[in-house]
């Protein structure tokens, strides 16, 4: 980094099955029969992604570093543009890439703003011929729940031209097959009513279990809320919040004040039915805003975002904000959503939870290696900014693999992206509550989520396309990245209470009642992923960095002696739900003492989680400043500011001049000073002619003029990382 860089300011500015799939739930057009049609329309558009040539290997090693307790970088986080400049396709690899498409009759084509691909639609037709894969249309047939739709599939593997070897990878898009079924997973009439006939039974015995005997349980614990809320089966927050530490946290101020959380959603939402939710529950609502992602207007209400919505609100009421990416489900869209999620200026999370996932190997045919690469460097750019990323494990168990008509196949499998090295990845439990709300004894009171009869249970295990990360070494024997990471509450009997008037997945004709217990591991990964930016709410406030990526704290926690206090092993059940569909078990995957892929490394206690953060992540780099004397600052035609850092880092200053009564200030910059062995220097903020002429002039009539000053760290391109509060300074001559 060089003194003389000139700041660039800009002031404040800068898959898919979901995994909530029911038990019983409305098949979408991927459960749906699919027949081939024909050959795709030529003049039918489809919006690509063309994943350019990167420096993957430098991202890999600067996101491992900064999300590495240990690391003399851990928490050393960057922003977006500084790790483009630094890991992103060159100058020369964007203009051919660039250049191509246009001259070869693309359109929209443009630089995503994670720099990590190119974006382009074409028309079947070219696309066939300059990627020399055949099109084919394909029809889904209607179903309960959606109405039938054509999608298209190239019949052979697309290859990428000769004239951009070097620059582009791989081609996104030309599958635009749905991989998603839609809907949260709640228990069918059958699981309420058995669980209802194992509570009776139980009372007659009195020897109801300290560990539900999964799917067929009624709710323990004590149960707060509005009573039309209490009335249905499903836990409330108070007693989830209890149970997992979230109330000590709250009951510290801890809202998530000052954090944003970005959900990546296929369906809508309704605010109404989030508010009535904070309402029963006495609950604040935190603003919520909508983004559509190659949709042409925001999506229709559907259970799964308003789930997520609602246990996200549970856990952190006070949010700045909760920002909702909705796209369709192809798998483009999604990485599509993922990447805005991340890089839209102004709304940058510090963590993104998505109740999504699909077996990796459907991933893997529908956007090819080059594809799953661009998804796994968007991850990782994620972890180098310091935003936490978790993703729900998925609800059929360990076989995570569906064939085309929804069944799980005979076959081990996982869903991505939970099984991403750089995602935290939720699996399932159910558990058992004392009156206070607790589990006393979490070993015993927490159970592996398996609803075998009805075909769902806890996402989890070991065939992963990906090798062993490094933080799981001594945690498993595997050679595979193994998955879930942890676990929190899925199971849907009891679940959790929401409210939802979304139609077909919430409320019909014989199903009213808008207070209804859904779960699914994408429950259990909002929940999870706000009791994040509560920690978060409190490292800020004691001047660390976020957590980040999350996993390498949780495994090195995990081999600690605080492991007891933040980590509550789950030692009963299993996720191998095959033996009714097969006649035999899979073998994968039972709960046991230490990590295991039915449940990783245990449920998460939230206030040890903080309590372990505090101890073990990096100090923020804070940046202070000075104004030193500086009696006649227009006639030397500069401002100074002594600008200070409490470690390394790259800063500037920058002031704006109010004049009399005028409504726009002046500003005026700096150059940039990287402070290495000093802590503090003085630099000047350079005043134009017109500035100086401006501020003389208006001496000259007796009128004030005042400038505010901030001291800044900034990125090499000029963005700002952190600021000072602004300190006055009377302009006199």
């Amino acid at each position: 980094m060089r003194r003389g860089i000139r700041l660039l300011w800009a002031l404040l500015v800068l898959m898919v099955i979901p995994a909530a799939a029911q038990a019983r739930r409305a098949p979408s057009s991927r459960t749906a029969a699919v027949q081939r049609v024909g050959r795709a329309a030529s003049a039918r558009t489809v919006a690509l992604e063309f994943p350019l040539a990167v420096n993957e290997h430098g991202l890999a090693r600067f996101a491992a570093s900064v999300s590495t307790p240990g690391s003399s970088q851990y928490g050393r986080y960057a922003s977006i543009p500084w790790l483009v400049r630094h890991f992103g396709a060159s100058s020369t690899t964007r203009r051919r890439a660039l250049g191509w498409l246009r001259d070869h009759g693309a359109s929209q084509v443009r630089i995503d703003r994670t720099g990590l691909f190119a974006d382009a639609t074409m028309h079947v037709g070219r696309a066939e011929r300059l990627f020399g894969a055949s099109l084919i249309r394909f029809h889904a047939d209607a179903t309960s729940s959606s109405g039938g739709y054509d999608f298209v599939a190239p019949a052979t593997r697309a290859r990428v031209p000769r004239a951009l070897h070097g620059a582009v990878t791989g081609v996104i898009g030309l599958d635009t097959q749905s991989l998603s079924n839609m809907g949260p997973v709640r228990a069918s009439p059958a699981a309420r009513r058995q669980a209802r006939r194992t509570a009776a039974q139980a009372r007659l015995t009195r020897a109801l279990t300290p560990v539900p005997s999964s799917g067929y349980s009624v709710r323990s614990g004590s149960p707060l809320g509005c009573s039309q809320a209490v009335a249905g089966p499903g836990f409330t927050p108070n007693q989830y919040l209890d149970a997992y530490g979230y109330q000590p946290l709250q009951a510290a101020g801890l809202a998530g004040q000052g954090e944003r959380v970005a959900l990546i959603e296929i369906d809508g939402f309704r605010a109404s039915d989030v508010h009535a939710f904070g309402a029963c529950y006495g609950l604040a609502t935190p603003q919520i805003d909508a983004f559509r992602v190659r949709v042409p207007h925001l999506l229709a209400p559907g259970g799964e975002a308003t789930l997520d919505l609602e246990l996200l609100d549970a856990a952190a009421p006070g949010l700045k904000e909760i920002d909702v990416y909705e796209s369709q489900a192809t798998a483009s869209d999604v990485l599509r959503a993922l990447t805005d999620a991340l890089a839209t200026r102004g709304h940058k999370p510090d963590v993104i939870s998505a109740s999504l996932g699909t077996c990796e190997a459907d991933v893997r045919a529908a956007i090819g290696t080059a594809g799953m690469q661009t998804i796994e460097q968007t991850l990782q750019l994620a972890a180098a900014t310091g935003t936490s990323v978790l993703a729900a494990s998925g609800d059929t168990g360990s076989t995570g693999c569906l064939s085309s008509k929804g069944a799980p196949l005979d076959t081990l499998g996982v869903d991505f992206p939970a099984s991403s090295p750089w995602v935290t990845g939720v699996g399932g439990t159910n558990l058992t509550l004392s009156a206070a709300n607790t589990m006393a004894d979490p070993a015993t009171n927490q159970v592996v989520w398996n609803d075998e009869p009805t075909l769902a249970g806890a996402g989890g295990g070991g065939n992963s396309l990906f090798p062993r990360p490094s933080y799981q070494n001594g945690a498993q024997t595997s050679s595979r990245r193994q998955v879930p990471d942890v676990s929190m509450l899925a199971d849907p009997l009891p679940g959790y209470e929401i409210y939802c008037t979304a139609t077909t997945d919430c409320i019909s004709s014989t199903q009213p009642n808008p207070w209804i217990a859904f779960g699914g591991t994408s429950a259990a990964t909002p929940l999870l992923a706000g009791g994040i930016a509560l920690v978060d709410e409190d490292l800020r406030l004691h001047g660390q960095e976020n957590v980040g990526f999350v996993n390498p704290l949780l495994y090195a926690t995990a081999r600690s002696t605080t492991a007891a206090t933040t980590l509550s092993d789950v030692i009963s059940g299993s996720n191998d739900i095959s033996a009714q569909l097969f006649g035999r078990a899979l073998g994968c995957c039972t709960a046991r003492t230490g990590y295991d892929e039915a449940s990783g490394l245990g449920s998460v206690n939230l206030a040890g989680l903080d309590a372990v953060a505090r101890a073990r992540v990096a100090k923020q780099v804070v940046v202070g400043l000075t104004l030193p004397a500086q009696p006649r600052p227009a006639a030397a035609g500069h401002l100074l500011a002594t600008v200070s850092c409490t470690t390394e880092c790259l800063m500037g200053a920058y002031a704006q001049i109010q004049i009399g009564n005028s409504k726009k200030p002046l500003t005026a910059y700096s150059t940039a000073y990287e402070l290495i062995t000093k802590h503090q220097h003085t630099v000047e903020i350079p005043l134009n002619g017109t500035q100086q002429t401006a501020i003389t002039t208006a001496l000259a009539h007796h009128e004030r003029v005042v400038a505010t000053i901030h001291g800044a760290i900034i990125d090499l391109s000029g963005e700002i990382v952190r600021q000072t509060a602004g300190k006055t300074l009377t302009i006199t001559g």
